[in-house]
């Protein structure tokens, strides 16, 4: 049994509706995390029998359960939808841990909600077969992310472009409050609910802010570190509207999400991002836009106005130099460098520049460094060489740059290619070794087993992807 304690459900009406999985034909258990579980405090062997798959795959809500689907709205691609919602999750309810942190637990693919908007409710397998990986693969690199406790397979068909196999994805967070969340009640006018949730927000995240001011300045700095931790990965999330933006820092709602291989600063996967808002290099840009939204909402609970349109706009303009610290942080790191100087930024941004050029392979690039593999990645490598006898001259005096290359640069990332590998063997034969396979490799991404090898290989042109899809 899990004990539920749902401090969401029990905000007042208008934050949610009481929503019930639809339950499922012939649910089988396809991966459990039982780190994870560990983790949570849950008996993962309950979890893996037959009346933890019935939770996992909807079939039986579990005493003390909330059953919710909740409110929020969103810029999507720049353009308001004043009500989105849930529209085929169900968050089950909130567990604490045994270090007293609170997670929550959400079944997505469970079925229609009231906020589906004619949609099924449901996930086919491959998009939570990615989700699991991408976001199990953000949590080992260090990544604020939600996590995948469990994905079950539904014995059910669903319908997109043909007919595709089920399955539900168990998702854990630290909370689902979205920018989008805040946007509900602030295009409705609804100060009490806004001032509701943003203390809700506060008790949950940042019990440190006293005031909606405080609570903004500190998602801003939240933000600022996930965001440099993607850049450092070549990560494009895809789909950063207002709706997938998370209060408390983490990465939410894998759809479109891939990695960059031959690096380019313009990377968009994405096949609904036509324009490239979402590209690579804007997402710092984005962020900025998100939570200027963020702070328009909160605006009305800062007291005065004039004051608070100052306050909060000042906020938001405090993200590049909070982004530009953990950016060079992370990307020094990457180069063997403990202690970054401001001076380290140029010899960073010209090895980047170096790999747009050449199209090296972003991942190899930096993790070649350590062992020096990285002039491979080079077609023409003379300028490398010479970037090459720069950055010697500059780690001459760090203590132990290999060690600090070791631990900020993976050797394996989800490859695209090895993503799709997996999910069609799945789809196709119902086989699931290549995931497991595959998922063990990506949870330990700075280690090395001859059997990983291969993981780690660039894909060849024939093997590239160029685009990704949303689950619906």
């Amino acid at each position: 049994m899990i004990a539920f304690d749902n401090s969401f459900a029990r905000l007042p009406a208008g934050f949610f509706t009481r929503t019930a999985p639809t339950p499922v034909r012939d649910p089988a258990l396809i991966a459990l995390n039982r780190p994870l579980a560990d983790r949570l405090g849950l008996d993962a062997d309950w979890l893996a029998g037959p009346e933890g798959l019935a939770m996992l795959s909807g079939n039986r809500l579990p005493e003390g359960a909330a059953g919710i689907a909740q409110a929020y709205a969103g810029h999507q691609f720049g353009g308001f939808v004043p009500q989105l919602g849930d529209g085929r999750a169900v968050l089950l309810g909130e567990v604490v841990a045994p270090d007293g942190q609170r997670f929550d637990l959400q079944l997505k693919g469970a079925g229609p909600t009231p906020f589906s908007r004619r949609g099924d409710g449901r996930a086919w397998l491959g998009p939570v077969l990615r989700e699991y990986l991408v976001s199990e693969f953000m949590a080992a690199a260090g990544i604020p992310t939600t996590r995948a406790l469990a994905a079950v397979s539904t014995g059910e068909n669903v319908i997109r472009e043909t007919l595709l196999p089920g399955a539900i994805l168990t998702r854990v967070a630290a909370s689902h409050i979205r920018v989008g969340t805040f946007e509900f009640f602030a295009v409705r006018g609804d100060t009490e609910r806004l001032r509701l949730l943003a203390d809700h927000t506060i008790a949950r995240h940042y019990p440190q802010a006293g005031s909606a001011l405080e609570l903004l300045r500190a998602v801003v700095a939240a933000q600022a570190a996930t965001i440099a931790g993607w850049m450092a990965l070549g990560f494009v999330h895809g789909v950063m509207n207002t709706d997938n933006m998370a209060l408390s820092g983490e990465t939410i709602d894998y759809g479109p999400c891939a990695f960059v291989d031959g690096f380019d600063p313009r990377a968009v996967f994405s096949s609904i991002d036509t324009g490239g808002r979402y590209a690579w290099i804007e997402q710092p840009n984005i962020a900025v836009w998100n939570l200027a939204q963020l702070a328009s909402c909160l605006v009305p609970l800062m007291g005065d106005q004039d004051q608070a349109i100052r306050d909060a706009t000042q906020a938001v303009h405090d993200f590049p130099r909070i982004y530009e610290g953990e950016w060079l942080a992370r990307f020094a790191a990457k180069l063997g460098i403990a202690s970054p100087r401001e001076e380290d930024r140029a010899l960073i941004e010209d090895l980047l520049r170096l790999m747009a050029t050449g199209r090296a392979d972003f991942t190899r690039c930096f993790a070649g460094l350590a062992d020096g593999r990285a002039r491979d990645e080079f077609a023409d490598p003379a300028p490398f060489d010479e970037w090459h006898a720069r950055w010697q001259r500059r780690i001459a005096g760090e203590a132990d740059p290999q060690a600090v290359m070791a631990r900020a640069n993976p050797r394996r990332i989800p490859r695209n290619h090895l993503v799709e590998e997996v999910i069609a063997a799945a789809r196709d034969r119902g086989d699931y070794q290549p995931f497991h396979a595959l998922n063990a490799a990506l949870t330990l991404p700075f280690s090395d087993k001859p059997e990983w090898q291969r993981y780690a290989l660039a894909p060849t042109p024939e093997q590239v992807v160029h685009r990704t899809f949303c689950g619906t």
